[in-house]
């Protein structure tokens, strides 16, 4: 979901800047509020960063990642999650690719709006009504997530020179991605579920995760 420095033009950078900085702002006085994450959103930062670093290939005009949004989500809650991708992003620009700071609020809205959406629409019945989770269910959250960042890379690249083609060549190599990660979302709320009362589970917010039986 990178874009390639300078293909955006400036009035989009200024916009997603805006944007960018108004939602962090907006969820930032509810991560105030709750020191449990601040360490969560550090460890998802983390999480994040060394998903993105372990695979990527570039595609078109941005690039397939492993994002890893759903087990760092149903594991670490909404708000480490949101800011995470932010830190993560900042991150790896500093240490990895310097040119990428440019976009870092595109790539954040990219990631973030789509989050967002997952919580609003399904997330939160798992999250926080404790929902059963099915095979299904862990799906359904993935390809929402990955057809909003399709979606917003979509609205990035909306009259440059790129052409839809490049963009759907992208957008649908991420069906892969929708299928490797639901299983290692299965398997690692499957895992974590039995650390319940261990020391492990301080640092986890599995809230009313639970997987049907």
């Amino acid at each position: 979901m990178h874009i390639e420095p300078g293909i955006l033009a400036q009035p989009k950078l200024i916009f997603a800047g805006t944007a960018s900085a108004g939602v962090l702002a907006y969820y930032l006085r509810y991560l105030a509020r709750r020191p449990g994450d601040w360490l969560r959103t550090a460890l998802a930062a983390v999480f994040f960063s060394v998903f993105m670093q372990a695979f990527h290939a570039p595609v078109g005009a941005s690039e397939l990642h492993f994002v890893g949004a759903m087990p760092i989500y149903l594991t670490l809650g909404l708000l480490p999650t949101l800011f995470g991708f932010a830190v993560g992003l900042l991150v790896q620009g500093l240490l990895f690719a310097p040119g990428d700071l440019i976009h870092w609020a595109v790539n954040s809205l990219s990631l973030i709006l789509p989050l967002l959406l997952v919580h609003y629409s399904f997330g939160r019945r798992h999250r926080d009504d404790g929902e059963a989770l099915t095979w299904a269910r862990i799906v359904r959250l993935d390809a929402i997530f990955y057809s909003g960042v399709a979606a917003m890379v979509g609205f990035w690249l909306a009259g440059t020179e790129t052409g839809l083609s490049a963009w759907a060549v992208w957008a649908s190599s991420y069906a892969a991605i929708v299928v490797v990660e639901p299983l290692l979302t299965y398997a690692l709320i499957r895992t974590l579920r039995t650390q319940k009362g261990q020391p492990l589970a301080r640092f986890l917010d599995l809230g009313g995760v639970r997987l049907a039986t």
